[in-house]
């Protein structure tokens, strides 16, 4: 069974791959797939573990693809942290792409308002996409290692939980 990890950056999802290493009965990767374009973007191997923030966007082949037969963790962080974190980005990456590609620089928020539209934009995707899926398991970063515990009995993994925990205690990709 694949695992999606459904966030909007800025959350954890590098941490949460890196503690997702120390299982043995999944693979792991983080943006594995980003620069395939048609059903190669979906072509992830069988027990797989994907964390990737652009599928947000991409909710409906996701749904296409995989349906109700994978497993979807939303991972998320308190929404004022994450705003800062992604003010300290705003001018390449995702912030970038929102701000240029999708808003097309109407207007002239702060970076703050941007990043909070973009979190609004993000989280609200994903709380639709996962309304009617059955396996779906919450990761919030403020308690991501009891959280994180519960999504591996979830899906019966295998391997180091100890050293798994001890990934949340690092700042992997911090700004």
């Amino acid at each position: 069974m694949n695992v999606f990890v459904l966030n909007s950056g800025r959350c954890g999802s590098t941490t949460f791959i890196r503690a997702c290493g120390h299982i043995s009965n999944y693979s792991s990767a983080h943006e594995s797939r980003v620069r395939l374009v048609g059903a190669d973007r979906f072509a992830y191997p069988d027990n797989h573990i994907e964390a990737d923030n652009r599928l947000s966007w991409l909710l409906g082949r996701l749904q296409r693809h995989y349906a109700d037969q994978a497993c979807y963790v939303h991972l998320s962080r308190e929404a004022e942290s994450c705003a800062e974190s992604f003010v300290k980005r705003s001018h390449f990456g995702i912030m970038k792409a929102y701000r240029e590609g999708i808003l097309m620089e109407t207007g002239h928020p702060s970076e703050k308002e941007l990043a909070r539209d973009y979190l609004d934009t993000v989280e609200s995707n994903i709380a639709l996409f996962l309304s009617d899926k059955t396996r779906v398991y919450p990761v919030r970063l403020e308690r991501a290692e009891a959280d994180f515990r519960l999504f591996w009995e979830a899906i019966g993994a295998h391997g180091d939980l100890d050293a798994a925990l001890a990934e949340w205690g690092v700042r992997h990709n911090a700004s």
